[in-house]
């Protein structure tokens, strides 16, 4: 991510009032508290917050990695496979972290689980991830 790009913090993870607790080439971590603005209609955190959530930290994670070997591009993700294993209602606070599972010149893969207040896993996932050029995004 560049400069001009923002911080990871703003946008989307800023609109869901998530946080970035640890950030390094080998494992990113986010934590949020499960809002209105994180449910479906029968009060449970919509898939879509665990796989945004998780390709989040994923991207993080890969793009950190990158720059660690001198890539100066961007890195996008290319799968985002997520299972949804407990649901989690309102008030919960919930962290996401990732760390790798290869680390290529050119694609990198991820994995990624997102806990709850009592450790116990709510959602895994695993992404995959194309290094790319400035400008080809």
């Amino acid at each position: 991510m560049s400069e001009s790009e923002g911080s990871i913090a703003d946008g989307w993870m800023a609109t869901n009032g998530m946080r970035v607790v640890a950030a390094t080439p080998d494992a990113v971590e986010i934590e949020w508290t499960v809002g209105k603005q994180h449910l479906q209609p029968f009060g449970i955190v919509h898939g879509g917050v665990h796989c945004g959530a998780i390709e989040t930290v994923c991207s993080y994670g890969a793009t950190l990695a990158a720059k660690a070997r001198g890539h100066q591009g961007g890195v996008v993700g290319l799968e985002n496979h997520t299972s949804f294993i407990r649901a989690v209602r309102i008030g919960a606070v919930l962290r996401c972290r990732a760390r790798p599972i290869t680390r290529g010149r050119t694609t990198q893969v991820w994995e990624a689980d997102v806990r709850d207040d009592q450790d116990r896993v709510v959602a895994t996932g695993r992404v995959r991830l194309l290094a790319i050029a400035v400008g080809d995004v």
